[in-house]
């Protein structure tokens, strides 16, 4: 489905938000993190239900920047509709705003008026 978030019976304001705060997976192994990080996205680019929005802040705004290993899996999931969100004040603070491909650069504001929704949130980092 191009342009479309896949559903299966969950729609955007029900669709799990992804809460991404590390460009790892998981604390211990950096290097062990970075695998799983990437598998992960490539997984959730496969399966059946997209979540409703994909949200970065502190060190997972480096995920949506040039070079970030997950590019293609997000560029994926953004053309079918998810919403992709990262906290201007992160990439600010790491002197990243010019350097994003995916996604919108955007505020707190928006960011907890998401993660307080209807939807359920899954926190990774």
């Amino acid at each position: 489905m191009t342009g479309q978030a896949k559903s299966n019976g969950v729609t955007g304001a029900d669709a799990a938000v992804l809460a991404i705060s590390s460009d790892t997976m998981g604390r211990g192994d950096e290097a062990l993190g970075a695998i799983l990080i990437r598998s992960f996205f490539h997984t959730v680019g496969e399966a059946e239900q997209d979540p409703g929005a994909v949200i970065f802040y502190n060190t997972g705004v480096k995920l949506v920047i040039e070079g970030s290993p997950i590019l293609d899996d997000l560029q994926k999931l953004a053309g079918r509709g998810v919403k992709i969100l990262a906290c201007g004040t992160c990439l600010g603070h790491f002197g990243l705003k010019e350097k994003i491909v995916v996604g919108e650069i955007s505020n707190m504001y928006a960011i907890t008026e998401i993660l307080m929704g209807p939807g359920k949130v899954v926190n990774l980092g």
